[in-house]
């Protein structure tokens, strides 16, 4: 059966040339299309093209971050000199300083975690547009088997992935967050290991992920590559026997039109990979640099001995990670996908 789909499929491509539109990659969205080159060149120029344009733009970004960490700092200073005044209201400086440190930090965190909901909503309908693409074309150039096996795995990952970060993976952040602010307003340990839990299952649950969609990529993309291949070889020695006469020529042929599906194919998956990292990396440096700043401010913090607000900032940094890891994954599924589209039959 699958070689008479085989043969079918040949002989269409064969006597209706491939038309290159419906092998093209979906436009990019609008903010990531700014970032996109005008003249496609090399997948590297190209790449470089998307990083440069994303740097520019991170200026704005980069100053809101180190105001908030200046004011962290100075927050910092004025509780250690609280402190260190006489008397006995250290706890309450503790309070209010951690109190301070929550709200000036939860507004940026909200902006980022919005942003990157709103990153991984993009991601995974870009995905929804492209990989129709790289299947249909993938299976004209003879992987019938490989482009459903891909297709199938990816957006069934991509689904579960987008849904669990709106439905668990946002709130528990927010839990997260919940929880480090009222563990270091009030020194409770049991609250610090709420925390850690927290942020390991959320961890983990990202990189399970991963883990099962790399190892079920790799799994079935050897099965039914290798299985492609055998029936296109098949297909093509069917063809040259069963046709009379110009069974020979139009096997031959049907390497050069293979060929040409195979150069769409590639197009689109390249355009279609420089769109999703246009997507994926404008918020990946907004976040990404609140993360390291926060980092570091946390260790200054650490330096005049307010170890409650420094744990506080590091928590809130741990969450900008936790953003990061999620906003990744997603940028990473469909990158590996659109690789494996790209490699063919075989």
């Amino acid at each position: 059966m699958k070689r008479l789909i085989m043969l079918a499929l040949l002989l269409h491509l064969l006597i209706l040339p491939v038309r290159a539109q419906e092998y093209t990659a979906p436009q990019a969205p609008e903010e990531a299309l700014g970032l996109m080159p005008i003249e496609r060149t090399t997948f590297s120029q190209d790449l470089w093209t998307v990083i440069k344009g994303a740097v520019s733009k991170l200026q704005p970004d980069l100053a809101a971050a180190a105001k908030i960490c200046v004011s962290l700092i100075g927050i910092t200073m004025a509780i250690s000199l609280l402190n260190s005044l006489p008397g006995k209201t250290g706890n309450v400086v503790q309070l209010v300083g951690v109190i301070a440190v929550g709200s000036l930090l939860l507004q940026q965190t909200g902006s980022m975690i919005r942003c990157g909901v709103e990153t991984v909503t993009e991601l995974s309908e870009y995905g929804k547009l492209l990989l129709p693409v790289m299947t249909a074309a993938l299976a004209a150039q003879g992987g019938i088997t490989s482009s459903g096996a891909l297709y199938t795995a990816t957006t069934v990952f991509n689904a579960v992935l987008t849904s669990g970060i709106s439905a668990l993976l946002i709130p528990l952040i927010y839990c997260f967050l919940a929880l480090s602010v009222a563990g270091c307003a009030t020194a409770q340990d049991i609250l610090t290991k709420l925390c850690g839990f927290v942020k390991w299952f959320c961890t983990w649950l990202l990189k399970m992920t991963l883990y099962i969609f790399t190892g079920f990529i790799g799994v079935t993309g050897v099965i039914s590559g290798t299985a492609d291949a055998t029936a296109l070889k098949a297909t093509k020695l069917t063809m040259s026997g069963m046709i009379p006469v110009v069974g020979g020529i139009l096997s031959e042929a049907s390497e050069a039109v293979l060929v040409g599906a195979g150069l769409m194919k590639n197009a689109a998956g390249t355009y279609g990979l420089i769109a999703v990292i246009a997507i994926w990396i404008t918020p990946f440096l907004q976040i990404g640099i609140r993360y390291l700043l926060l980092k570091l401010t946390a260790s200054v913090c650490g330096v005049f001995g307010v170890k409650q607000v420094s744990a506080l900032t590091g928590a809130f940094s741990d969450a900008m990670g936790l953003l990061l890891g999620m906003t990744s994954a997603i940028c990473v599924i469909l990158a590996i996908s659109l690789i494996c589209f790209m490699k063919g039959v075989g």
